[in-house]
């Protein structure tokens, strides 16, 4: 009788298993499942090692092994691989692949030194951001590493990681010297104005190929926003066709490899809600040097619940950002901007749609902040145009918006990416949140709110969030809406409804 070839790894143990695919989705965590009378690789010899080399003929790649008791999931001479493995691994079911402990990785020795306080070097950098990109490392060591920088981490070290962060990806080339983009750094519920000011630039005739991020820690992202009106997973040459036909692009940035250790990183940032100056920096230059920007309009907001609270800390930040942008060969201006309250009135993504298209449409309702905004923010890339008059950016920028060529620019922009792959309706779960007295709103909580629309699904369902019915200044009566919650699931309704009524985030005065 012939011997076949589970025969003979089986009887030669040389770390051959076939490879199975399992209906498990683990998220990021690359999982590998073992028999516990795996014919390649005893069970035993996993003591002491938390991963193991998963090898087939397309690359490696390092996963954590689980051990299984059900001949049916697993057999001996198999490995399961969890959705996320078998992706990355490129593995097609029922060929061989090479199992073995995995040797240990160096980077982690840099890791260890950064908690224990000391500067790495710019090579270590670059060894950690291509193991990022690989995803060679475990949540808990990313979380390990992310939680050692933010201890301790010189302006140098961040120039570093921003330089391999970018290195460790692809970077695209555009046909133009300049290329321009604008990014906020975050914390203000509602402050969309990019779905406004990119339409505004290309209306114009500028390059804008934005790649933008989805949430970190706010209820939406710009990326998560885009969704509700056009598809934003594209690839890099569907991103491509689209800024060549348009001028322009909205997409989400991780979808086209730029900068992929960034995005392993906000993946462990998200649930641990870690935002550092140095992580900042380096995660939004690294992706704008990645899309070939030449030019960028940086957004920092300041106010006493935003993500920055007072003058101090943004100068600090905005130096730091300097630095790098400077060493990096990246013309940057920073605009220091007032965040006493959300922009707009929407926070989520359905709704955050709903105020932008009001804005380009130019309605009645339209929230005026958000307009005006995205109007100073727009101005100040137009002055980039060397064929621009000087100081006349501004008025360039609401010329293109009255005139409805924002609008229809947005439009193409849309039509060019496809259609949306979210449910654009608003969550028919309402609860609104009344004036316990009479008074004048006097203060606006953006943390408060914020953790109201996450709380009630923001961003995963795109139709849940916070829609404000009164902002700073207004008059309310006892018993007037102040903001209505819409929620999706009973669940996680529930729980933002209770959490609006420990503290609405909002303060009256008499």
């Amino acid at each position: 009788m012939p011997t076949t070839r589970k025969d003979q790894a089986i009887a030669t143990g040389e770390g051959q298993l076939c490879a199975k695919l399992v209906a498990l989705d683990t998220f990021r965590e690359n999982t590998v499942l073992l028999a516990r009378d795996c014919a390649a690789l005893r069970p035993e010899r996993l003591r002491g090692v938390r991963k193991v080399e998963v090898r087939s003929g397309r690359g490696t790649v390092l996963a954590i092994p689980l051990i299984c008791d059900d001949p049916n999931l697993v057999a001996a001479h198999e490995a399961g691989l969890s959705q996320p493995l078998a992706r990355r691994l490129g593995a097609r079911p029922g060929e061989w692949l090479q199992v073995r402990p995995a040797p240990p990785l160096d980077t982690l020795q840099a890791v260890r030194a950064k908690v224990a306080g000391e500067t790495l070097s710019a090579a270590a950098y670059d060894a950690i951001a291509r193991d990022l990109a690989e995803h060679r490392w475990s949540d808990i060591e990313i979380s390990a590493f992310l939680i050692a920088c933010a201890s301790s981490m010189t302006a140098e070290e961040t120039l570093d990681l921003t330089r391999a962060m970018v290195a460790a990806g692809d970077r695209l080339t555009w046909d133009r010297d300049l290329v321009v983009d604008k990014h906020c750094i975050g914390g203000v519920p509602g402050n969309r104005t990019s779905l406004i000011v990119a339409p505004i630039v290309a209306a114009h005739g500028l390059l804008i190929p934005k790649t933008s991020s989805r949430a970190i820690t706010s209820p939406s992202g710009t990326a998560d926003t885009m969704e509700v009106l056009a598809r934003v997973d594209l690839s890099e040459e569907e991103m491509r066709s689209v800024v060549e036909r348009c001028g322009g692009c909205i997409t989400w940035g991780g979808r086209v490899r730029l900068s992929p250790a960034d995005d392993v990183l906000i993946s462990v940032e998200r649930p641990l809600s870690i935002d550092t100056p140095e992580q900042m920096t380096a995660s939004i230059l690294s992706k704008k040097l990645a899309a070939g920007s030449t030019y960028l309009v940086l957004d920092i907001p300041v106010g006493p619940t935003a993500k920055v609270r007072d003058r101090r800390e943004a100068l600090r930040l905005k130096k730091l950002f300097e630095f790098v942008a400077r060493r990096l060969g990246l013309e940057l201006e920073v605009l220091v901007t007032d965040a006493a309250e959300p922009i707009g009135r929407g926070v989520g993504p359905v709704l955050e749609a709903r105020d932008v298209r009001a804005v380009l449409e130019g309605r009645a309702d339209a929230p005026a902040d958000l307009r005006e905004k995205a109007l100073l923010l727009a101005g100040r890339l137009l002055e980039a145009d060397p064929n621009m008059p000087g100081g006349s950016g501004a008025k360039r920028a609401r010329e293109l918006l009255e005139s409805g060529a924002a609008a229809r620019k947005l439009d193409q922009i849309a039509e060019a990416q496809g259609p949306s792959p979210v449910d654009g309706r608003l969550g028919g779960l309402i609860h609104e949140v009344l004036a316990p007295t009479s008074g004048r709103v006097e203060r606006i909580d953006c943390l408060q709110i914020a953790a109201i629309a996450r709380r009630c699904g923001a961003p995963s369902d795109p139709g849940a969030g916070v829609d404000l019915l009164a902002k700073t200044g207004a008059q309310v009566r006892k018993g007037d809406p102040l903001y209505r919650i819409h929620g999706c699931e009973a669940l996680d309704f529930g729980s933002a409804v209770d959490l609006a009524g420990d503290n609405s985030g909002y303060e009256l005065a008499s």
